[in-house]
């Protein structure tokens, strides 16, 4: 896996680090933001605990504003 400094090198490369930052600022992001646990997914990204990691998206993507920024970001991401 990409490690996250490659992963924001690509976006800014490609011209799409906007698009993403517009997408996580929207109204369904900034709720989802707010139901997250930042400590819990900073200890998870400073271990490396990818299960844990996995388990916070398996969570983000079981609530509506987690899946309509998944199909943004999944639109965003296949743009030439």
């Amino acid at each position: 896996m990409k490690n996250f400094n490659e992963m924001e090198q690509e976006l800014l490369r490609s011209g799409k680090a906007d698009k993403v930052k517009a997408i996580a600022d929207s109204p369904d992001g900034q709720k989802l933001m707010q139901k997250l646990d930042a400590g819990k997914i900073e200890r998870a990204v400073q271990s490396g605990d990818s299960d844990a990691l996995r388990s916070v998206l398996m969570d983000v993507l079981r609530t509506g504003e987690g899946q309509r920024l998944a199909k943004q970001l999944e639109q965003t991401m296949r743009e030439k």
